[in-house]
């Protein structure tokens, strides 16, 4: 085989597993794989058409989001509700966020403000769920939240401690969208525009009280029944 076919060949692959991943991640987000279910590679590899080495590899990058657990001697699975990560991930988010919020607060400048009140205008006319589009968040919201969040913390001006928020907010999507899909009567809107108010008005400690609440809520959301 030629360097040029070669490279052909590898760039295919690298096509198709992009291609695997992303439509594992949809389905997961979407609820279409069960909390605890199977994710088999021969299964997958013959519903999509594809070898086992690209659904390995696209596995392996829905493990390394949180999406999926490797399991030892067991192939692959979507994570289950009761799983410990997710409490551990939403103490971590308690305990870095607000200490990030509050500097925000000290640090923020007018421009910073600004953000944030765009960044909230964005998520409250973004509308969580469209007719016929499921339990879960839509993508437009859950990217408006995400920014809503991320700009709020922004004002730090600490990329390290930023990175570790990305990091960590990667982690919990999925704890996120199964929360508000167990929880539909909470009302995400009421506690996003006090973050608002509470952040921009300068008051750090409602601020940070009102984001652990908000935090703890949705890690509530995933032990409750």
């Amino acid at each position: 085989m030629t360097r040029t076919a070669a490279a052909s060949t590898s760039s295919g692959k690298q096509m198709l597993s992009e291609q695997i991943y992303l439509h594992l991640r949809d389905a997961i987000m979407r609820g279409e794989y069960a909390p605890g279910a199977a994710l088999k590679p021969q299964d997958l590899a013959k519903e999509q058409g594809v070898s086992l080495a690209v659904v390995r590899e696209a596995l392996v990058r829905v493990v390394g989001e949180g999406l999926a657990d490797r399991l030892h001697n067991r192939g692959f699975a979507v994570p289950a509700f009761s799983d410990r990560r997710w409490q551990e991930i939403a103490e971590a988010r308690r305990t870095i966020e607000p200490a990030m919020l509050r500097m925000s607060i000290e640090r923020g400048d007018i421009d910073w403000e600004a953000r944030v009140r765009a960044a909230h205008h964005r998520l409250a006319r973004t509308p969580p769920f469209v007719p016929d589009g499921g339990e879960f968040y839509t993508e437009e919201w859950s990217e408006a939240h995400r920014v809503f969040h991320r700009t709020l913390l922004e004002g730090c001006g600490n990329p390290f401690l930023l990175e570790t928020f990305d990091r960590m907010w990667i982690a919990s999507e999925l704890a996120r969208r199964w929360s508000g899909q167990r929880n539909p009567g909470r009302d995400g809107s009421v506690e996003h525009r006090r973050l608002e108010e509470t952040a921009l008005a300068r008051d750090a400690d409602a601020a940070a009280e009102t984001l652990i609440h908000h935090l703890t809520l949705t890690a509530a959301g995933l032990t409750e029944t």
